[in-house]
Parts: structure tokens; sequence; C-alpha cells
């Protein structure tokens, strides 16, 4: 496709708009949609290698929260409340950003 765009007199800048960027649309808009479902996601093992009571008012995320009260406090059944929480809340993001990437592209997770 490359030659044929070279051939009918495109630039670099026409053969990116109209031959790259339709090729590598698909991919794109998976990559945002699994994107969009890690924003729940905490990074729990950085942030609870550098965690101590000191730092508990500042340092708190949802997931060394479920930790502290579920685990060590031995509510289990809290740690998985927390745990299904986030992973519902994921899901129906994930759920959304295929609804919009199908309804404005052809793109999305079938």
């Amino acid at each position: 496709m490359y030659e044929a765009g070279n051939l009918d007199g495109c630039n670099r800048f026409q053969l990116a708009r109209y031959i790259t960027f339709p090729a590598i649309m698909p991919i794109v808009t998976i990559m945002f949609i699994f994107a969009v479902g890690g924003i729940v996601a905490d990074d729990f093992d950085q942030i609870f290698n550098l965690y101590s009571p000191a730092v508990y008012k500042v340092g708190d995320v949802l997931g060394t929260y479920a930790y502290r009260n579920g685990i060590e406090s031995m509510d289990y059944s809290f740690a998985t409340a927390v745990g299904l929480f986030m992973n519902i809340v994921s899901l129906i993001l994930v759920l959304a950003a295929n609804f919009f990437a199908k309804r404005y592209s052809d793109n999305g997770i079938r």
C-alpha cells in the first residue's frame, strides 16, 4: 500500500494519515479499552513495600486499605468485598469503553 501511495504522489504525512493510522486503529482501540480497565489498579506491590504506620494517612490506597483492615485483622469477608468491588468497577469501565468504541468506530472487542 505504501508503494501504491508513493506512485500516486503521496507525501509522508499523507501516507501516515491514510495508510498507517487506519491500519493500526483497531490495535489502538483495544489497547485503550484494556487501559481503561486498569484505572482501578493501584500497584499494590510498590506501595506496600514502602508502607508503614507513619504514612497510613497519606499512602493508603484501596489495595493496602483492604489488606490492612481485611487480612491483618482477619476480616476476610471485608477483603473479599473490596476485591469484588474493584473488579466490578473495572468490568463496568471496560464494558463502557467497549460500547463507546463500537459506537464511534467499527473497532472494539466483539
